[in-house]
């Protein structure tokens, strides 16, 4: 059977931004190094997933100028949050209930232990 990743984060390959670069290299890196699955989604190469992107950030998330920035997290048609969102959820150490994810199904025990530090 195959396991079906629901978390999805949405990035700018080609973003010219240093801080959006940055931004986006810490939660890729943070979701890789503790085992959290999920699929990167690079806007600058898909433009369908990108306006699905565009529609779906709540309206009190968007930015008062402009399109939103990656990196944006969704779990399915969840949104989660953006860059600031996540790093509030690793300050206080609840990235798990962030992402909405249960500890078992996304990522592995050892890591769950770390992230939300149940054990």
């Amino acid at each position: 059977m195959v396991k079906m990743v629901n978390l999805k984060v949405y990035v700018a390959s080609s973003s010219g931004s240093v801080a959006v670069k940055k931004q986006q290299q810490a939660v890729v890196g943070f979701l890789e190094a503790n085992g959290i699955q999920f699929q990167e989604v690079d806007i600058t190469m898909m433009e369908e997933e990108k306006m699905w992107m565009y529609q779906h950030i709540p309206k009190d998330k968007q930015p008062k100028k402009g399109k939103p920035l990656p990196p944006q997290i969704f779990n399915e048609d969840r949104y989660c949050g953006d860059y600031e969102d996540f790093f509030q959820s690793k300050e206080n150490n609840s990235v798990l209930t962030f992402l909405g994810l249960n500890s078992q199904a996304s990522v592995n025990q050892s890591s769950s232990c770390q992230l939300e530090r149940f054990c």
